[in-house]
């Protein structure tokens, strides 16, 4: 990786990590049992949700903050976050002495908000204002303007990728020290860019045959699409739901080291999110916001061992006619190492998460059922299309006139994936009228 006009340097996250280390807790890695076993290698867990403000966010808004010369400190500091940084803001505030004000969207979890006054007590403000994080930064842009206060970035400076880039650093160390392994490939979520940026930056440098990938939701893929167009750009449409990495726009200095960095980058579906959400819940006893679980999915849903058995096939071929070298497409490189990047979910959003984890795993479906307005016609229905594991999980039916017929919003969840074929087959035969809510169809978004 050229050093060219760069940044940030391998050396600048070791200066970090050397500033930071009297005060930041040096979260596990873990080895996890379920995802070495989806994976066929052993899979390790940086658990960054065990930070104290349960999130790597810390380690860039400390080292911000206790860069700031005497005069900012006195200032004092404003930032937006849609949660996970402006805890970090928060303890770095009361930690050092700082005054802040922080700005967060209506729609962030009231988990989060409770927690970042709690953390900052006295010298932490916090204001809700409209409803995106972009409302958040126009305001607390305004602020500093106004005040004087300087704006702590969430992701786009080289001191945030800095701190950030420290988990890179721990996480190899402790698979070498700890356990006498090392990291074949590295698993981060990717928002703003920060993460990717530090981390990367390191690991190109010290450990350059370390696989690096990025996960992006796939209703948010800034990242790629800065990537697309050479530079950072506003995405039109966003799915918010994983919020801590849901990012309308990338930063310049993350796009630049992940430009420079070259890792693979790749997206998962939100519903898939939401499934791994509740097996670190129940299997693993993580308790993982969306953003928290957007790296582990990526392992368990294969995504990353297709992306890998593509580029090891490209490499094949790529070497096919030198004899001195050999490759194949599945020889191992070494452990993979999935940073669990934050642990601040609000439980009542689980119903959600179970929602639309059901929908993507194919077990919960939605029609439109056209009933004669006359007795029994439900039970017409019960006896002639649901099979013996299939529930009723919604039913909205109002009669609202004297028509002859009225229709009902159904909802089902069935067995397993493959009921639902004989599912639809029994509708065809029923001679009732039946449509099916396409998961694609605007409409959807009122039912998940």
């Amino acid at each position: 990786m050229s050093r060219t006009d760069l940044p940030l340097s391998a050396d600048d996250v070791e200066d970090a990590a050397k500033r930071l280390a009297p005060v930041l807790h040096r979260t596990p890695l873990q080895r996890s049992e379920r995802l070495s076993a989806l994976a066929g290698v052993s899979v390790w867990l940086k658990r960054e949700d065990l930070q104290s403000v349960r999130s790597y966010k810390l380690r860039g808004a400390y080292l911000f903050i206790a860069s700031l010369s005497q005069a900012a400190r006195e200032a004092g500091v404003v930032a937006a976050s849609a949660g996970n940084h402006a805890q970090g803001v928060a303890q770095a505030c009361h930690a050092l002495g700082i005054h802040g004000r922080i700005y967060v969207p209506g729609s962030t979890p009231r988990q989060k908000r409770e927690r970042i006054t709690a953390i900052g007590g006295d010298l932490v403000e916090l204001v809700l204002v409209g409803d995106t994080f972009d409302d958040a930064a126009e305001a607390a842009a305004d602020d500093a303007e106004r005040t004087g206060a300087t704006p702590v970035p969430p992701f786009d400076h080289p001191l945030i990728m800095a701190g950030q880039g420290t988990v890179a650093l721990e996480a190899v160390d402790q698979l070498r020290t700890e356990h006498g392994r090392e990291v074949g490939t590295m698993v981060l979520p990717v928002g703003g860019g920060g993460l990717i940026g530090g981390c990367g930056t390191w690991l190109r440098e010290r450990t350059p045959a370390v696989r690096i990938v990025g996960v992006e939701p796939a209703g948010a893929v800034s990242m790629a699409a800065a990537l697309r167009a050479g530079h950072p750009v506003a995405l039109h449409d966003m799915d918010r739901f994983v919020d801590g990495a849901a990012v309308r726009r990338v930063g310049a200095d993350p796009l630049r080291m992940v430009q420079a960095i070259e890792p693979e980058l790749i997206a998962v579906d939100e519903g898939a999110v939401c499934t791994e959400m509740l097996e670190l819940y129940q299997v693993d006893g993580i308790i993982a916001e969306p953003a928290g679980a957007l790296a582990a999915t990526a392992v368990a849903t294969d995504a990353i061992e297709a992306a890998d058995a593509t580029d090891a096939t490209d490499a094949v071929d790529h070497v096919a006619h030198d004899d001195s070298v050999s490759a194949s497409p599945d020889e191992a490189t070494g452990d993979v190492v999935v940073v669990i990047s934050g642990g601040n979910n609000d439980v009542s959003r689980y119903n959600e998460v179970v929602e639309r984890s059901l929908v993507h795993e194919g077990l919960k479906h939605y029609f439109l059922v056209t009933f004669p307005q006359e007795p029994g016609a439900l039970r017409r229905f019960l006896d002639r299309v649901l099979g013996p594991n299939d529930d009723i999980v919604l039913f909205d039916y109002i009669k609202r006139n004297n028509r002859e017929e009225g229709p009902a919003l159904v909802g089902l969840e069935i067995g397993d994936r493959a009921d639902l074929e004989p599912l639809m087959g029994r509708m065809a035969a029923s001679n009732m009228q039946i449509e099916r809510v396409d998961p694609a169809d605007p409409i959807y978004r009122y039912l998940t």
